[in-house]
């Protein structure tokens, strides 16, 4: 059993901003590979409108269309609850529901206030509610907004007391803008694990400011150990002023293994992967042991 796991969100969260529709065989190879190399859930794509994020239209062909290997989950993401019932209906194992601690963030990104987001929650656990369907909530801009500023420990713990109490599983804290620190971090940490030590949390860093393995590191030093991360460092939040990438999946698997930390991930399957991505988007992607090659690499001493 891996000491860490992780939780690959490229397929979503990194593909949605890509302004070309990739098309849906490309996305299940994709998935198909991520899943081969070895992590523990994959968020594979959003069950949203269509008019809303048109890059993920596909969402029921690139769900039906994916293998799927034991011990790893499928995720979605869902809005409402006419796309939780078309996840259900695809036999998804976890479905992701998104709120913002931050009144501004959830006005602009959801178009609705976080007291309308809980109600959406509530609806649709009341949907879910006997099927054997994870529920994570996942708490965008919990370390801050471009905004509203910082959130206070206080508002977190208190969205996350209220979407605990409607009955999800689970709960993500989002550093949607990339805004955090390390100190911030375990101590936001320390905060919600002993509030509420039954439930598990996972943590979702963007690396817009560079800190993002720091980041990382220091919600893992605090005991949280599952992580969400992108192949490559795809992604980022659209109405997030300067929001990059994701943390990057390879560098996050890269840290923990070069620190004897067992991730589960087969390093170099995932590295083929990413090596493959720019590619696949037309870009280049910020990765950087896909670049450097890892740490124990080595070289022949060049000749004078």
């Amino acid at each position: 059993m891996s000491d860490i796991e992780i939780n690959e969100v490229a397929p979503r969260d990194g593909l949605q901003i890509e302004s070309a529709f990739i098309p849906t065989e490309d996305k299940i190879k994709l998935i198909d590979s991520i899943s081969s190399a070895g992590v523990s859930r994959i968020e594979a794509t959003s069950f949203t409108s269509p008019k809303a994020i048109p890059s993920l239209r596909d969402a029921a062909e690139v769900v039906k269309g994916i293998q799927r290997r034991e011990g790893v989950g499928i995720t979605v993401l869902v809005p409402n609850v006419k796309g939780a019932e078309r996840a259900l209906a695809c036999e998804v194992d976890e479905i992701n529901l998104v709120m913002s601690a931050s009144e501004s963030h959830s006005l602009v990104n959801l178009g609705m206030t976080p007291e309308q987001s809980l109600n959406q929650f509530y609806k649709i656990l009341e949907l879910t509610r006997g099927s054997n369907v994870f529920v994570n909530g996942s708490l965008s801009t919990s370390f801050g907004c471009p905004f509203d500023g910082y959130m206070g420990i206080p508002r977190v713990l208190d969205m996350v007391g209220k979407m605990l109490d409607l009955g999800v599983d689970g709960v993500t804290l989002c550093d949607t803008t990339g805004m955090a620190n390390p100190t911030q971090v375990k101590v936001l940490c320390e905060a919600v694990m002993k509030a509420f030590p039954q439930s598990p949390f996972t943590l979702h860093f963007h690396n817009t400011r560079g800190m993002g393995l720091a980041n990382v590191l220091a919600a893992w030093q605090a005991g949280i150990t599952r992580f969400d991360a992108s192949l490559g460092g795809l992604g980022g939040c659209p109405y997030a002023p300067g929001a990059t990438g994701n943390v990057c999946t390879e560098d996050v698997v890269h840290m923990f293994e070069q620190m004897g930390v067992n991730t589960g991930v087969n390093l170099e399957a995932l590295l083929a992967v990413s090596a493959r991505l720019p590619e696949l988007v037309g870009h280049d992607t910020p990765g950087q042991v896909v670049k450097a090659g890892m740490a124990n690499r080595r070289y022949q001493i060049p000749s004078r």
